[in-house]
């Protein structure tokens, strides 16, 4: 983010009332976060968390993409261990936050979900959330790439998995990871930019909505975090080191990654056998480090070069959301995203 463009947002937040802590007369016991990350996936919000964190008047549970406010995309039923399925639960993770802290957690699907803004604002009326937006084509692709690692999708080919949609909008072709939420490999929902800030919008004041753009983010990562220190109004002189996390890979062979992967889970007798032996042997963090290596070495590569064709599609088609944010958002986004050469 451009420091002037920053300090425009920011100081529009920074006349608001102070954001303190309120939680319903109904809830439980607990601390209520006073901020979210809210998305997307791929657009930095990892290395946003992982930043933060570092901060000393900002509290971050160690668990990333809680997930809570998202019940259409991961309902509370399905959640597997660590997650919070109940809201004394949530309100846990931020039990060790000082009064003094600003307490925040990072979810992407929150951005994408059509559920998550209002349960927000209902649990914080006077939360501030944190959005990080990316050129579709770009976004997409890297949201697919994430999805077949994560083993959501199972479609390996980006145009194909683009095309399963309409199928996959009518209960077809979804993998069984995913059979509750199909909606989570609806690809095109993720980039209804004005749609989701609306949602937020509806339900927060607009200032207590900081919109990033992903290229700014990149560009000058000391300046977009500055920006998101005024904007929760904890000191931005303290000096955070910039970080870059969850980089895209490609998967060499879905095969051998299942393979991995039923054994980390311990899903049949065999492999439940084989992780029982591990776990016997070995602490988690060197188990959980060995399967970082494994598949760093062995599963995964660098991403193969975007399909030229393809992305201009993609362009084509979604140019009409870039003209509608710019105009939302009051910032050439067209031209920053090179959508204005396309037809």
């Amino acid at each position: 983010m451009t420091r002037a463009h920053a300090s425009t947002t920011v100081s529009e937040a920074q006349t608001t009332d102070e954001a303190r802590l309120v939680r319903p007369a109904s809830a439980p016991p607990g601390r209520t976060p006073d901020f979210f990350i809210v998305g997307h996936p791929k657009c930095g919000t990892t290395a946003l968390w992982e930043m933060l964190k570092a901060h000393p008047q900002i509290y971050m549970p160690n668990v990333k993409e809680v997930r809570f406010f998202a019940t259409d995309m991961h309902p509370r039923s399905e959640r597997p261990g660590g997650l919070p399925g109940t809201l004394e639960e949530y309100l846990t993770l931020f039990g060790e936050a000082s009064p003094q802290q600003r307490a925040g957690e990072a979810s992407p699907l929150y951005l994408v979900s059509h559920v998550a803004a209002r349960e927000i604002a209902d649990a914080q009326p006077h939360a501030r959330v944190i959005a990080i937006l990316r050129e579709p084509a770009g976004f997409l692709r890297s949201l697919h790439l994430q999805w077949v690692r994560s083993h959501f999708e199972v479609e390996k080919d980006f145009r194909k998995a683009i095309q399963l949609e309409g199928e996959r909008r009518q209960g077809r072709r979804v993998p069984p990871s995913v059979r509750s939420r199909p909606q989570m490999l609806f690809y095109s929902e993720y980039v209804r930019y004005v749609e989701q800030l609306r949602r937020y919008h509806s339900v927060l004041p607009r200032e207590r909505v900081l919109t990033l753009v992903y290229d700014d983010f990149r560009r000058d990562n000391e300046g977009a975090i500055r920006a998101v220190l005024r904007f929760l109004e904890v000191d931005e002189s303290v000096a955070i080191a910039s970080k870059e996390v969850n980089t895209s890979v490609r998967m060499r062979s879905q095969r051998l990654d299942r393979a991995v992967h039923a054994v980390s889970v311990g899903r049949s007798p065999v492999t439940r056998a084989v992780k029982a032996s591990v776990k016997a042997v070995a602490p988690r963090r060197l188990r959980r480090r060995a399967l970082s290596a494994t598949q760093r070495r062995v599963l995964f590569t660098a991403p193969r070069p975007p399909d030229e064709r393809l992305t201009l599609e993609l362009r084509r088609r979604f140019r009409g959301e870039v003209v509608a944010l710019s105009e939302y958002l009051d910032r050439d986004l067209v031209s920053l995203w090179g959508y204005d050469g396309v037809g």
